[in-house]
């Protein structure tokens, strides 16, 4: 007979699976760089924040902070592979754009340094392991409920044009499952209440998109001046 521990595990790896997808979600427009042998207008600055989230909810994975996590880490050591991946093309095709380099550079310096301090912290200046969880668990909710709440600033714009071309469906559907598993795998066994918090709200914020997508995607569109789709991309989080 399966138990709940085992059913965890189970959600478990089914969130690993589709968030796998979210951070390969951004694949074409890299294939396009790539291609084109310019960034274009496309910005960095959403993989370099990705990358940031995806260290730190490595480290709360890790049995130091939280026992019996470990799936989260494992997808999130994934999400960090593809955002350097995501990065470096940046940084080989951002050409002569001023100060591009240097910035990326300064910005990924700065969140290695942070993350450094936040594990110092942790293990040599908290010790208790309540007190642990608790540190490291509401900086990653900050930055992960950012992630998911990024896209939604989207929504705005859809109303205003009446029109959906810059809320991708399948990105905000995917979104919604990814944030609606994650939620139910930290109501099971053991609540993980700092996973619980964030993708529970991720849950309501893609369900928002998903409801003004649903009001609009019929709608005659109002004529404005466009900004290219791709200006505001953004990559999927976990």
């Amino acid at each position: 007979m399966v138990d709940a521990k085992q059913i965890r595990f189970i959600v478990g790896v089914i969130g690993n699976v589709i968030s796998f997808f979210l951070f390969f979600s951004p694949l074409p427009t890299f294939i396009r760089i790539y291609k084109s042998k310019s960034v274009e207008e496309f910005q960095p600055y959403p993989y370099v924040a990705t990358m940031m989230n995806c260290m730190l909810w490595v480290f709360y994975g890790l049995p130091v902070v939280h026992k019996d996590s470990i799936l989260v880490s494992t997808i999130n050591g994934v999400g960090m592979v593809f955002e350097a991946a995501f990065i470096s093309t940046f940084l080989l095709y951002c050409g002569g754009k001023k100060n591009f380099r240097r910035n990326i550079g300064l910005y990924l310096l700065a969140e290695v340094i942070a993350v450094a301090a936040i594990v110092l912290i942790t293990l040599f200046a908290i010790q208790n392991s309540f007190a642990k969880q608790t540190f490291v668990g509401v900086i990653c909710d900050i930055f992960n409920i950012a992630m998911y709440a990024a896209p939604s600033l989207v929504i705005k714009k859809v109303i205003k044009t009446r029109s959906v071309e810059y809320m991708p469906f399948l990105i905000s559907f995917i979104s919604f499952i990814n944030a609606g598993i994650w939620t139910a795998y930290s109501l099971i066994y053991k609540i993980d209440l700092y996973v619980l918090i964030s993708n529970g709200l991720g849950t309501l914020l893609c369900a928002s998109q998903l409801i003004v997508y649903a009001m609009y995607r019929n709608a005659t569109p109002k004529e404005e001046h466009k900004t290219k789709p791709s200006e505001i991309e953004i990559p999927g989080t976990v």
